[in-house]
């Protein structure tokens, strides 16, 4: 039997393991003096409101590699075989420390999306479908579609992307020039500046006209993302072209480890780019 694990970057909420088939592994957040696991015993209200109205700027760790260790030899002893998608190792040391980690183990591969929250979500779906090929097989599947699928975000501010590491300064420099919206994207696995817009509404047309200019692949479904408040995800969608307003299979408020680095209001669509 084949195991996929994935960490809480991917957004794949505890309550949706099941439906999704996998183990999570809660990244560690860090706020004020107290240490939190994603998902696992901090509440998402609890987590806007230290965010909001404490003035806690939050952190990240890895998931703890012990725990995950222990769930990878609790499969290998029966003799799974495991496969670990990461968030990007370009936002996160995720991936370069499990990679490490299970270097000597044979039945184990640990695969770098790339990318993170749906872009994950849609990399598990392509794995289980493809559930009985061989691992190799998997690994290239998983490979050609990560470079078909597309993040295309707005994020409310660009502080926290900056403040976490996660965004260059000159990029940063972008969004406070001049009211400018930036639409930030995952290149190469690192956040970048796709483009730059003058304010909301003209960035969520950009969001738009990026899922019509690329033909996004219905098949997969598209994914509308957001931190917090869903309203102008909504709007995003309601303007969707019917064919592509009718393939939102996911409204997913991201997940904590990933909102203390967006910010609150952040939206955006994730979805596959047609071939």
């Amino acid at each position: 039997m084949r195991r996929i694990i994935v960490d809480s970057g991917s957004s794949i909420k505890q309550e949706e393991k099941e439906q999704y088939g996998v183990d999570i592994l809660p990244i560690q957040l860090l706020m004020g003096n107290e240490s939190f696991l994603d998902g696992v015993n901090l509440s998402t209200e609890e987590f806007y409101h230290r965010l909001k109205n404490r003035g806690q700027f939050p952190k990240t760790s890895l998931p703890s590699l012990e725990d995950t260790q222990r769930l990878v030899d609790l499969y290998t002893e029966k003799g799974d075989e495991v496969l670990i998608i990461t968030i990007s190792s370009g936002i996160s040391g995720t991936y370069q420390a499990l990679k490490m980690l299970f270097a000597e183990y044979k039945n184990v591969e640990v695969f770098d999306s790339e990318l993170a929250v749906g872009g994950v979500r849609f990399l598990v779906d392509e794995a289980k479908r493809n559930e009985h090929e061989t691992m190799d097989v998997v690994i290239e599947k998983l490979t050609a579609l990560r470079q078909r699928i597309v993040i295309a975000a707005i994020p409310e501010t660009l502080d926290y992307l900056l403040a976490g590491g996660r965004l260059s300064k000159s990029s940063w420099m972008v969004g406070k020039l001049l009211s400018i919206v930036p639409v930030i994207t995952f290149i190469d696995g690192k956040v970048e500046v796709l483009s730059k817009k003058r304010g909301i509404k003209q960035g969520k047309r950009a969001l738009i006209e990026l899922v019509r200019l690329e033909q996004a692949d219905k098949s997969y479904g598209i994914i509308a993302a957001y931190t917090y408040n869903r309203e102008n995800v909504a709007d995003v969608v309601r303007m969707l072209p019917d064919e592509y307003g009718e393939a939102v299979s996911v409204y997913d408020d991201l997940s904590s480890s990933i909102a203390c680095h967006w910010g609150a209001n952040a939206f955006g669509l994730i979805y596959v780019r047609g071939n």
